[in-house]
């Protein structure tokens, strides 16, 4: 498996000392959160979007994947959602990254339909720009279990799973049981730690109660090879240990993980 970490746990830091900090601690990969805020975002013109790409590439980096916002559930008009996921999907193929995330953001008895709906509406457009467009398992959506209702109809390629495994152990879903579930569909998966289902607060991996040993053994059991990405949640707890100081350990935890699940 390739380690990767998420912008989310450093934000607004410049990309060159992003990609420093991936370099130094030995991670393959960087998830970039796409946010106005952030250095990444759709206004980027052609120029810049090719700088981005020659530095990962010149640095030996990979761009995991885009970190979007779509609420691909939530009620309202499909256009502008659809808009803001090919915008997404295009940014990711001239940046080189193979993964868009989208969230569910579901809202009534209709979400299941309106987000199958609209990500079978992208599915040929990311195809043809060899993107896949991954359904986070979050919000109204949190486990696999939720995620299938969703992906199942659509059922196509280019239209899959980002398994957040802070979500589905809050959805109350043993890992087994996602993994059976999103397996078919599977991007990649976000790893994290809490210390409890009422205190969110990021900590260091293998610091808090989130089931990452069960996770991994899972996935290796499987014969599953893809990409773990640490979603450190800075951005959103001001009180969070900076996670920089963090990332050669989260790195060693999770060689730790994989090996004793060899």
């Amino acid at each position: 498996m390739k380690f990767a970490f998420s912008t989310l746990g450093v934000p607004g830091l410049p990309l060159p000392d992003v990609l420093r900090l991936a370099v130094a601690h030995g991670y393959h990969g960087v998830e970039l959160r796409v946010h106005p805020e952030e250095p990444v975002h759709p206004g980027l013109g052609p120029q810049a979007r090719a700088g981005v790409a020659a530095d990962f590439k010149a640095a030996g980096v990979e761009v995991l994947g885009l970190a979007g916002y779509p609420r691909v559930a939530a009620p309202g008009d499909d256009e502008p959602v659809i808009e803001e996921i090919r915008e997404l999907v295009a940014l990711a193929r001239d940046l080189g990254a193979p993964f868009v995330r989208v969230f569910p953001g579901g809202e009534d008895e209709h979400a299941d339909a309106v987000a199958a709906r609209r990500l079978g509406t992208v599915a040929e457009y990311a195809a043809d720009l060899g993107v896949r467009v991954l359904l986070e398992t979050h919000d109204s959506h949190r486990t696999g279990a939720d995620a299938i209702r969703v992906l199942g109809p659509v059922g196509h390629r280019q239209v899959g799973a980002l398994w957040d495994v802070m979500h589905t152990w809050l959805g109350g879903e043993q890992p087994l049981e996602t993994y059976a579930a999103l397996s078919p569909y599977l991007g990649y998966v976000q790893v994290k730690d809490i210390a409890s289902a009422q205190d969110t607060t990021p900590l260091a991996l293998g610091a808090g109660v989130l089931p990452l040993a069960e996770c991994v053994e899972v996935l290796t059991r499987h014969g599953w090879d893809g990409w773990l990405c640490w979603e450190y949640e800075q951005r959103w707890y001001d009180d969070a240990e900076p996670l920089p100081g963090l990332l050669s350990g989260g790195r060693d935890h999770l060689a730790r993980l994989l090996n004793d699940s060899a």
